[in-house]
């Protein structure tokens, strides 16, 4: 996922002029995870530019580059130093659109490593993905696999409204698949079936797309049946249709995200789910998700959700 990204950067770079890259440590250190390495040294300091340690400030410049015409791409170098740019963000980014009533957007996407997986402890582990879902004007993108963080990447940078692209960075080196060379797109707003099955649906996206093919493996060679994981891809907009499709087939819904449970997305998938099927429905909503504490360190195994866990969830809705 890292060479991908870095692949999306590089080509999005090279064709359009408007683009440019910035953040700490984005540069001449090519960024904490390497998604950027290599980039100052084609295309210049003056379109890969390292900032200080403000993501306000990050943000709020990003924010009057797009204004201005530029296509900016910003890198939080982790999901947990996005809170000091929450208010450029959803006060502003969020608002240009409604603002001007259409007649102008701030086409910033702003790219920020999430969730577990390296043993970050509370300060690098987080999943922030609900808290900008829930804010009108932005789209969240959160990938699971090599070739659609390439090419929801180049997606969301071709789009007009700004973006908050998610990367789970457990998958940036644990997944691998062959991605095309040059320019694709994934369009925003579409999910994907991550396995085809028929008795039961796992609704999720990013790092525990795996867990949750995983565990439907495991199921089925118990003899539980087949389970349909639908990887949501991006939550704004939302597949709804998708969704409901396979939620409709199957009559059996577990949701599972490895942010908190308390009003994480998870919650509003189950509320689309009652409100729009309730009739197919054949057991109650199973939620599988992180726990209503702080990311732990030394227990981040146990605060994970894991194949074995989601398999308990299926077993549940299935035999109920």
């Amino acid at each position: 996922m890292v060479q991908a990204l870095q692949d999306a950067l590089a080509t999005a770079l090279r064709e359009d002029a408007r683009v440019v890259v910035l953040g700490e440590d984005v540069g001449k250190a090519g960024g904490v995870f390497r998604v950027t390495d290599g980039l100052l040294a084609e295309f210049g300091e003056e379109r890969v530019l390292d900032t200080p340690l403000a993501e306000n400030g990050i943000v709020g410049t990003a924010a009057g580059m797009a204004l201005y015409g530029l296509r900016p791409v910003v890198e939080i170098q982790f999901a947990d130093f996005i809170y000091p740019a929450f208010d450029q963000i959803v006060s502003e980014l969020a608002k240009f659109r409604y603002r001007s009533n259409g007649q102008y957007t701030a086409p910033v996407v702003v790219r920020a490593p999430m969730g577990g997986g390296i043993k970050g402890g509370l300060y690098h582990s987080q999943s922030p993905e609900a808290y900008f879902a829930h804010t009108p004007g932005l789209k969240v993108v959160v990938p699971s696999t090599p070739h659609d963080a390439k090419g929801l990447l180049l997606g969301a940078l071709a789009d007009p409204d700004p973006v908050i692209f998610l990367e789970p960075k457990r998958l940036y080196r644990s997944v691998k698949e062959e991605v095309p060379a040059g320019r694709y797109t994934e369009p925003l707003g579409k999910g994907r079936v991550a396995r085809p099955g028929d008795r039961a649906t796992v609704l999720t996206y990013g790092s525990t797309v795996p867990t949750a093919v995983e565990a439907a493996d495991r199921v089925a060679a118990a003899g539980g049946g087949e389970a349909e994981v639908i990887d949501l891809r991006t939550l704004v907009p939302l597949d709804v249709d998708l969704v409901l499709e396979s939620v409709r087939k199957t009559g059996r819904v577990v949701v599972l995200h490895e942010a908190p449970r308390t009003c994480g997305f998870g919650a509003e998938l189950s509320a689309l789910v009652a409100e729009r099927a309730m009739t197919r429905l054949e057991a109650p909503i199973a939620r599988v998700a992180g726990f209503d504490t702080p990311f732990p360190y030394t227990l981040e195994h146990a605060y994970l959700p894991d194949a074995r866990r989601v398999q308990r969830a299926l077993e549940y809705v299935i035999g109920f």
